[in-house]
């Protein structure tokens, strides 16, 4: 998939408010919103960004519960790890160039996170509903806690 940076920016935005249809809420959108919110909008995202995805999920007719929906252990490891990937960006790179090169690295993969979580433990329900450490390696960019 290759994004424009416009592509990126609406992409985030349609997450945002709401507008996105959900049959473009692919893994690589995930990646490529997080990364233009991380770009951005930063400050508090830890918090924010758990709101916005349920919301978004319920505006698109979907759910959040033990089964299905929002995340907390994958989307906060996916955030700690594309902050550390944009803090080592070039300068200058523009969302686009930034967006191909994280979904050329190994998170542009959806098994990434089982790098360091067994499937058992990731998706557990613990794990859903809270950030739940790793157990099988240390996460290179550990969760940053909510303050």
């Amino acid at each position: 998939m290759s994004y424009s940076s416009e592509d990126i920016a609406a992409l985030a935005e349609g997450l945002v408010s709401h507008t996105l249809p959900k049959e473009q809420w692919t893994h690589a959108a995930h990646l490529a919103a997080t990364l233009r919110l991380v770009r951005t909008r930063d400050a508090g995202l830890e918090r924010d960004l758990p709101e916005i995805i349920r919301t978004y999920n319920v505006s698109v007719g979907g759910v959040n519960d033990d089964q299905g929906g929002y995340h907390e252990t994958i989307t906060q490891a996916y955030l700690a790890a594309i902050r550390a990937f944009v803090a080592a960006l070039p300068p200058g790179a523009s969302d686009a160039q930034a967006v191909t090169r994280l979904l050329a690295s190994p998170m542009g993969d959806k098994a990434w996170p089982l790098t360091y979580w067994s499937r058992e433990r990731l998706f557990s329900v613990e794990a859903r509903r809270g950030w739940v450490e790793p157990d099988l390696k240390a996460l290179e960019h550990p969760k940053i806690p909510l303050s």
